[in-house]
């Protein structure tokens, strides 16, 4: 598996949280990752970030924001350039994918957990 630098839009500091474990998965699987929350901290060494920042080399964004929240992101992720946008259970945004496909940015409906646990990321 190639490394594909990561950015967990949406990271929660909460243990109970699925984007909480995905910063374990990605980490132990040693891809470069970053984070966005609302609530700055550390988690499995990785930083979640309170401000938007202009990542480069980004690959694949994962997303853990309903899709109203999402709205506010729209412009930022297309601004990344990723390879592709995975929208996890409960992120469905049928508006998003539309913009991401005229930006030429490729989308799964997926869950980045099992794509982790299966080698499918």
């Amino acid at each position: 598996m190639i490394p594909k630098k990561t950015l967990v839009l949406g990271a929660s500091l909460n243990p109970e949280r699925y984007s909480n474990l995905v910063l374990f998965r990605l980490s132990s699987k040693e891809i470069d990752v970053v984070a966005f929350g609302l609530k700055s901290g550390i988690v499995s060494g990785i930083y979640i970030d309170t401000d938007l920042k202009a990542y480069q080399g980004v690959h694949t964004v994962t997303i853990y924001l309903n899709p109203k929240r999402q709205e506010a992101y729209y412009d930022y992720v297309i601004s990344l350039k990723p390879v592709r946008v995975i929208f996890n259970p409960g992120t469905e945004n049928s508006i998003f994918y539309n913009l991401l496909k005229e930006a030429s940015i490729a989308y799964e409906v997926a869950c980045s957990l099992v794509l982790l646990s299966t080698n499918q990321y």
